[in-house]
Order: structure tokens, then sequence, then C-alpha cells
């Protein structure tokens, strides 16, 4: 079962991370603790984005490539998820101007645990809450991906995008609101279990 992050459990994790990064910063070894913390949600955004393992595990290790060559100049004054997924997304860019268009959000094995749509949604409805997602404009696909794919917390991804904590949430929580009357699930609803998780 999945265990929400609470308001101070990211305070701490930030707190840890200010800790991992002064120790990467005084010996790049020390880096692997963060690449530790972090490989997985950026893989899983990636291979969310290109559909393919193999361009997923290049771009993550060009992540964290670039973000090892950038740490010496890193200077800690929010939340370094935002730093490094603003890397993911710019490998992400690159990646997408030397080839042809990507799947977006399609039905893939992104992680043991299922994500908050597939709670909601069952068999063919998954189908078509995907189709949904597919018709939306990038930047809200965007904020479904550093939401549930990556995972980021309400207030890392405002940093990310540099907008407001209170319109990031809303924005999403409109977006998900239309998204189930588009689907007009009888059981549940996405909103109520979102107010649930961690901000």
């Amino acid at each position: 079962m999945e265990v929400p992050l609470t308001t101070t459990l990211w305070r701490k994790m930030e707190h840890d991370d200010r800790t991992l990064i002064l120790a990467a910063q005084k010996n790049p070894v020390d880096f692997a603790a963060l690449y530790d913390r972090y490989a997985q949600s950026v893989y899983r955004y990636f291979y969310n984005r290109v559909d393919n393992p193999a361009d997923a595990e290049d771009l993550t290790a060009q992540t964290f490539l670039a973000a090892l060559e950038s740490l010496p100049r890193y200077r800690h004054r929010g939340y370094f998820s935002a730093w490094l997924f603003s890397i993911a997304r710019s490998k992400a860019m690159d990646h997408f101007r030397r080839r042809k268009p990507q799947v977006e959000l399609s039905e893939t094995e992104r992680s043991d645990e299922p994500d908050p749509f597939t709670r909601v949604a069952h068999g063919d409805e998954i189908a078509r809450l995907l189709d949904l997602v597919r018709g939306l404009e990038e930047a809200d696909r965007e904020l479904i991906r550093l939401r549930y794919v990556a995972d980021l917390s309400f207030a890392e991804i405002s940093g990310l995008l540099g907008r407001k904590e209170d319109t990031v949430k809303k924005t999403l929580y409109r977006l998900l609101d239309r998204l189930q009357s588009q689907l007009n699930v009888g059981q549940g609803n996405i909103l109520s279990y979102q107010e649930e998780r961690h901000d």
C-alpha cells in the first residue's frame, strides 16, 4: 500500500538532499546517493515520454551526467528535484528535436504500484482515459507526468515550472475533474483521491 508523503517528510527529504549535495560537491563519489534517490523517478518520467527502455535509460544517464557536471555550481535554494527535472525536461526536448513524434502517456509498466488512474479506471476505462490524456495540451500532459510519473510534490512542481503552488494545485485539480467528468466513472473521484495525497 502506498504511504502518502506528508509535508514534514518532504521537508526532511529536502534537508537530507542538502546534506547529500554538500557531500557530493566535496567528493563526486558521494553523488551516488543522490543518483540512488532520484534515478527511478527520472527513469519513469523518460519511459513515459519515449516509451522505449533503451532511450529512457540513455536519457536518464545523460541527465545524471549533466547534473554531476553542473553540481559544483549548484546553489541549494529550493528543491533539488526541481533542478534535476529541469535538466531532464531539457534532455527530453533535445531527444525529440533529433527524433520524430513521441508516444504520449502510453500504458506502460512504469512501476509495480498501480498509478492513481489505474486505481480509478478499470479495463476499457484505462484505454479511454489514456486517449483523453493524449488529447490534452502538452502543458497539461507534462503536469500529469510530473505529478504521477515522476511523483513530484506540488512544491517541487511549482519550483520547476516557476508557478505558484496554489496555481499548480488548482490547475491539476481542474484537469482531473474534467477527465473524471469525461470518463463518467460511477465510482470514486480522482479529485477527492488527490486531496488525500501529499502536498
